[in-house]
């Protein structure tokens, strides 16, 4: 095996180095090979100059490797050849030295400085040329920023001045500062923003200026903002700006948006009126007026506000029943009040829809297949309220069993429903906090019946729930006020309880194939520095996310149980129904962060910690709330269910392979390759613990002493396909450290690597972090 690699990598090299990476760079240029930005000033770092460069050179696999320049020159001369063609198509043409490019982008560099307050900044191209390739290196030199000695304001408008007064608080603008423009313009921004939601709505950050005047010898800068007056055109006179207030909102609920935009043109058979608020359609209203008006932010009578239109947007976007949203404006004055009649136009969506879904299965190498089809209803009640009804069946040929069970196949069928209101659905909330948190409600009942070989399982549960999302989707918000599930096993083989669930070693096994009630709450919170961007898929910067988890389950019922003294079962449980029921406590955190090196090369880190507490009714955390080490999105080196718990090797029962701590890191450099496909490195790290010491988990028991000497270590390679609606990852993952072995060389597979051993191959959609 270690003679393969080194043919396989000998092979790699000789391909490589076989063709020049200047086979097509012509007589008298330069393949741009390398540049770099250099500064003398530690606050002006070169990663915020890049931006500038005009001319890159070819991009490189993971910052090092040339690849796509190689397989381009690969490719023969005559290009009417279809495996040159693809060759091209591939791979990357040299990026050829351009002088001119570089004389552009160094001014480009300069004006960036000047903005940034070094007025006196100047950048040297240095080229360095070696055979046919060239290094470029910009040398910046930035001088002494300018500072702004004084701060003025000069407002033409004297009915915007008490405005600015109010939120000077929030300026940008100070004595001292640094001249920088780019802060000078995001103060413009800001102030516009600030009039824009006090009625003002024709204002725009055209009408501030600035003035600044650099005092002699100096490196000082009197500063002054202007405010101008308002004039439409060029051949009006000033005047000082109109202040709006927000006259008749109207809605239009059959709007169609290849039609003009203009109300008076559209056509309407009917209309209504609620609570002063004239409503259109077409022929029948398909949303209740109570609906429309309470996901109006503008208000009748008060000054228009641009953030009550963005949030009327934002409302009326969560209803899945609608397709589009448009708001219109048209002035109109009364006296000498100038107002604004709105007009909300609504496109509907598509209220019902029937989907149908196959699937294949592979359960540890037991093939299968499993189909589901749904039916979903977007307007149930006319309030945009979303039904769900789901119907699901799989079957799976079960391998490797005994001869003495009936039959050797698995079969499940499964029901769900849920339907959800898009408002916070809860006695006692006032209007203004149902107004401010814009939460979904939901409930939902699931019935999945299991039928293999062993044992006959059903799995019922309700929920009730609710969530929001809040700071332009960088946060959301999750409450399960109340999920219950409810565990039945109504029929188990006589030979595998006899061998299996009758004995005291496998305790573990016993306890999750008995009856049980689990009844919880829990919150979760996630937030995304993205946004917007993550959705859009227009991420170009550093982003990171944070995940927290918690939930509780049994404490109302122990609480119940304990003051009225109900009996307790042989195992000194506590019964609903005469059926023991869960109690734990768990919690975990996650954190993922991308930092980009540059437009094609990233390195992502994660990490995740866990823990999940048994207590007063029961002795153990259920199977399906515990935690387990492997796998596609955990340490790359074990497959799924096969890691830890500590040091316990494994006994072929993946129950056992389950725990109540879960440790996770993991470190991915990222590249793009070509077309769709990116690769990655990656080096992973973690394992799982007990809290209590099992029979059946030996080597499993968290100690602060010896935790971190059974931390697994794993690494590898992936690649994925990324369709941007989705991404297909095929990774490949060795063993590094196998705290399984005890100390020796075993322990240590990174040494002496098996590919047999320890390779493990994963398959998953989406990235793991």
């Amino acid at each position: 095996m270690k003679k393969g690699f080194q043919y396989c990598g000998l092979l790699c090299i000789l391909l490589f180095t076989s063709c020049t990476t200047t086979k097509y760079v012509p007589e008298g240029s330069y393949l741009l090979n390398e540049v770099h930005i250099k500064t003398d000033n530690k606050l002006v770092k070169p990663s915020n100059l890049s931006m500038y460069v005009r001319q890159n050179p070819n991009p490189r696999w993971f910052s090092l490797l040339n690849t796509q320049l190689y397989i381009y020159n690969w490719s023969g001369r005559d290009s009417t050849k279809w495996y040159n063609k693809m060759l091209r198509r591939i791979g990357d043409a040299p990026v050829i030295y351009s002088a001119e490019d570089t004389r552009r982008s160094s001014e480009e560099i300069k004006k960036a400085l000047q903005n940034m307050g070094y007025m006196g900044a100047s950048v040297e191209y240095i080229p360095v040329t070696r055979k046919k390739k060239l290094n470029l290196t910009y040398q910046v030199t930035t001088g002494k920023a300018y500072q702004v000695r004084t701060l003025q304001y000069d407002i033409q408008d004297v009915r915007l001045e008490p405005y600015l007064q109010r939120d000077s608080a929030e300026t940008r603008l100070k004595a001292g500062m640094i001249f920088d423009v780019n802060v000078l313009d995001a103060e413009r921004q800001r102030i516009s923003n600030n009039l824009l939601n006090n009625g003002f709505y024709r204002f725009n950050k055209d009408y501030i200026t600035y003035t600044a005047d650099t005092v002699r010898g100096t490196y000082q800068v009197d500063l002054t903002l202007h405010l101008l007056k308002y004039r439409q055109r060029d051949d009006e006179e000033l005047r000082s700006h109109p202040q709006y207030t927000i006259g008749t909102v109207s809605f239009i609920t059959d709007y169609n948006v290849i039609q003009s935009s203009d109300p008076g043109s559209m056509e309407v058979n009917d209309s209504i009126h609620y609570r002063g608020f004239p409503i259109y359609y077409n022929q029948k209203l398909f949303l209740r007026p109570k609906v429309l008006v309470n996901n109006l932010s503008m208000v009748p009578g008060k000054p228009y506000r641009e953030q009550d239109v963005q949030r009327t947007y934002t409302n009326f976007g969560r209803l899945p029943v609608l397709k589009y949203t448009n708001i219109r404006f048209f002035e109109s004055q009364v006296g000498d009040s100038l107002k604004l009649n709105g007009y909300v136009m609504l496109t509907r969506n598509k209220h019902q829809s029937v989907s149908f879904e196959l699937e294949g299965t592979n359960s540890a190498g037991d093939l299968g297949a499993a189909a589901s089809v749904s039916f979903q209803n977007r307007n149930v009640f006319r309030g945009s309220e979303t039904f769900l009804i789901k119907l699901r069946g799989a079957y799976e040929a079960v391998s490797g069993l005994q001869s003495s069970y009936g039959q050797n196949n698995y079969t499940e069928l499964g029901a769900e429903t849920s339907i959800s209101f898009p408002r916070f659905m809860f006695p006692f909330l006032s209007t203004d906090f149902r107004r401010r948190i814009r939460a979904t409600t939901e409930f939902g009942l699931q019935y999945n019946y299991q039928l293999r070989p062993e044992f006959t399982r059903i799995v019922a549960s309700a929920s009730w729930s609710y969530r929001w999302g809040l700071q332009r989707l960088r946060s959301q918000h999750r409450i399960d006020l109340l999920d219950v599930n409810y565990l039945y096993m109504p029929h188990i083989d006589s030979d595998f309880e006899n061998k299996y669930l009758n004995n005291d070693q496998n305790y573990i096994l016993k306890y999750n194939y008995e009856d049980r009630f689990i009844v919880r709450s829990g919150y979760s919170y996630v937030y995304n520095s993205a946004g917007r961007a993550l959705m859009n898929n227009t991420l170009t910067g550093n982003a990171y996310s944070i995940r927290f988890n918690f939930e509780s389950a049994g404490n109302l019922l122990f609480a119940l149980s304990k003051s009225l003294k109900l009996p307790q079962n042989c195992d000194d449980e506590y019964t609903l129904f005469n059926i023991p029921y869960a109690q734990y406590l768990k919690g975990d955190f996650d954190y993922a962060t991308n930092l980009m090196i540059d437009s094609r090369n990233s390195i992502a880190l994660h990490f995740f910690a866990g823990i999940a507490v048994p207590y007063g009714n029961a002795s153990m955390v259920p199977f399906e709330k515990r935690y387990f080490s492997g796998g596609a999105n955990s340490v790359r080196g074990w497959s799924v269910r096969s890691l830890g718990p500590g040091s316990f090797e494994g006994d072929g029962n993946f129950l056992n392979q389950s725990g109540d701590i879960k440790l996770d890191a993991s470190v991915e450099y990222r590249t793009r390759l070509f077309w769709k496909f990116r690769g990655a490195v990656f080096i992973d790290a973690g394992n799982i613990w007990t809290i209590r010491n099992y029979d059946s988990q030996k080597g499993g028991l968290f100690r602060f002493n010896t935790f971190y000497k059974q931390i697994a270590v794993a690494y590898g390679v992936g690649l994925r396909l990324d369709l941007d609606f989705f991404v297909l990852r095929f990774d490949g993952g060795m063993k590094a450290i196998n705290p399984v072995c005890g100390p020796g060389k075993e322990r240590y597979p990174i040494i002496h690597p098996r590919f047999g051993r320890d390779f493990a191959f994963h398959f998953a959609v989406g990235y793991p972090f």
